[in-house]
């Protein structure tokens, strides 16, 4: 497992020369809904969230932080308009690749091809428990799930994105918070 690890360490190094690293500050969008994606970033420090305007209403339904990669996926592969938009929380930092530069790793590394494809996989997951989640449970066994899976939601997203997340207003968060 270590020498594994090791292996995808020193071959994503081999890239290094293609990632950019940019400063984010605090609330900014890296892409607006309807936009096209024209880069993937890798999160070294900060937390971001993607969510999409439904009738004038602000959907948060998704976090990423360190050591998650974060991108329309969509709108990259395909260049299509983005479903979403992604914003950052907190002031972070990022490796951002073209997608030029993208394909030329993913052409030239079947390993990391590999680890991101088990990375996709992992999101795919992560999303159909998401979806499941929110057609059985109840906005306080979601919160729950949230305390128990990701505790660093809630020390690090304001509490209004996070009662987005749970499809419930701030009000119905703090009714739930004080009841625990």
């Amino acid at each position: 497992m270590i020498d594994q690890l090791t292996n995808i360490q020193s071959e994503w190094q081999r890239f290094s020369y293609l990632f950019k690293r940019e400063e984010i500050p605090a609330r900014k969008i890296l892409l607006r809904e309807g936009e096209i994606a024209r880069k993937v970033y890798f999160i070294e420090k900060g937390c971001f969230r993607l969510s999409f305007n439904n009738h004038g209403k602000d959907i948060t339904f998704q976090f990423f932080f360190e050591g998650e990669g974060i991108s329309s996926a969509e709108s990259f592969r395909y260049n299509q308009p983005s479903l979403y938009a992604i914003e950052s929380l907190e002031p972070s930092v990022v490796q951002s690749l073209t997608k030029k530069d993208y394909l030329t790793i993913i052409e030239n590394s079947l390993l990391i091809k590999q680890e991101l494809e088990e990375q996709t996989l992992q999101r795919l997951l992560y999303i159909e428990k998401l979806f499941l989640s929110r057609i059985k449970n109840s906005p306080e066994q979601r919160y729950q799930e949230l305390l128990e899976q990701y505790p660093m939601i809630l020390q690090r997203v304001p509490q209004h994105f996070i009662a987005s997340f749970l499809g419930i207003t701030s009000v119905s968060l703090s009714r739930i918070r004080n009841r625990r």
